[in-house]
């Protein structure tokens, strides 16, 4: 990204001589009005062309058509890890680097990826699949956001990876076919890492004007520390309030937190917030830990299969066809 560079005004100094302050001297005779005129119009075109150049040549250039990273040929693809951040006591956001500055990762919405390591002593790799949370269009990396698991041999792999070592990829995995204005309102339970496919959405959806999607959130989490993606969330929601609401659940919310409500996603709650059954066109997306699904909507038997629907969605009255299981 080029910063906008102004060009300074051009001023003719006056030679000063002490004792004498106030009279002006020239080195060569006073210019006449037409002169200083056509002088001044000549130094104007000069900075304007220099100006509309530099922006011509640097910001108008079209980009070339974009590469290909994951090609969804079940080849896997080593990738060089370039950047890491701690977000909280136990989450990173990685930044992974693409073959080459044109190249994008190749999801799509809704779209996964898989992750792939196996260590030295290791009798066979493990495969985990993660949702990048930069955009689908974004050239030249795409980023991880990773909790560590005390017992998660992938997570604790990624969070101890140095800079330029390589994690092999591969996708993407489709998900769920979105298209702008395919529902008229969208619903997601998300608790902890799951909030990442359900962010995949909402980008794909507030960042396209024509997307005129309704979208409520229930974000159920541990503490104020563990809520990932908060600025974003929380922009996202100021910018667009009639759109777009967050409910946040925490265990152990602050006191007098007017932003937060204190315990679990409950029957109660979602019958106030989410749409009601039957009431049009609508979806409700849910993602998380086992024990989330349980008590909302029941687990998913495989990617193909969504299982059968249980739990409090299904208790509102909610049918299967209404809900899909991240």
């Amino acid at each position: 990204m080029f910063s906008r560079t102004v060009l300074p005004a051009l001023r003719i100094a006056p030679r000063i001589i002490p004792g004498k302050q106030n009279i002006r001297h020239y080195a060569t005779p006073a210019e006449s009005k037409k002169t200083s005129f056509i002088y001044a119009t000549l130094v104007g075109a000069l900075a304007g062309g220099a100006y509309y150049y530099f922006y011509s040549s640097t910001s108008t250039k079209p980009l070339p058509p974009a590469e290909i990273t994951l090609k969804g040929d079940n080849a896997w693809v080593d990738l060089p890890l370039v950047e890491t951040r701690s977000v909280n006591a136990n989450t990173k956001l990685l930044k992974f680097a693409l073959p080459s500055e044109n190249h994008v990762s190749g999801l799509h919405v809704a779209s996964a990826i898989f992750t792939k390591y196996k260590g030295p002593n290791d009798e066979k790799p493990t495969i985990r699949p993660y949702t990048p949370v930069n955009d689908e269009d974004q050239r030249g990396y795409l980023e991880l956001l990773v909790k560590k698991y005390p017992k998660g041999p992938m997570s604790t792999h990624i969070h101890g990876m140095d800079i330029n070592q390589t994690l092999s990829f591969k996708g993407p995995i489709p998900k769920y076919e979105w298209a702008p204005n395919k529902h008229e309102h969208i619903a997601l339970i998300a608790g902890g890492t799951g909030i990442t496919p359900m962010y995949q959405l909402i980008r794909s959806i507030f960042k396209n004007p024509e997307d005129k999607t309704k979208v409520t959130l229930v974000f159920g989490n541990l503490t104020e520390n563990d809520i990932l993606l908060k600025s974003e969330l929380d922009h996202l929601q100021n910018t667009y309030p009639r759109r777009f609401k967050v409910f946040y659940l925490l265990d152990n919310a602050p006191k007098d937190a007017g932003w937060a409500t204190q315990g679990y996603v409950t029957k109660e709650l979602l019958k106030t917030v989410l749409p009601e059954p039957g009431a049009g066109n609508n979806k409700i997306f849910v993602c998380g830990p086992p024990a989330l699904y349980k008590a909302v909507s029941g687990t998913k038997i495989s990617p193909s299969n969504q299982g059968e629907l249980v739990g409090i969605l299904k208790e509102l009255g909610y049918k299967p066809e209404d809900v899909f299981k991240f």
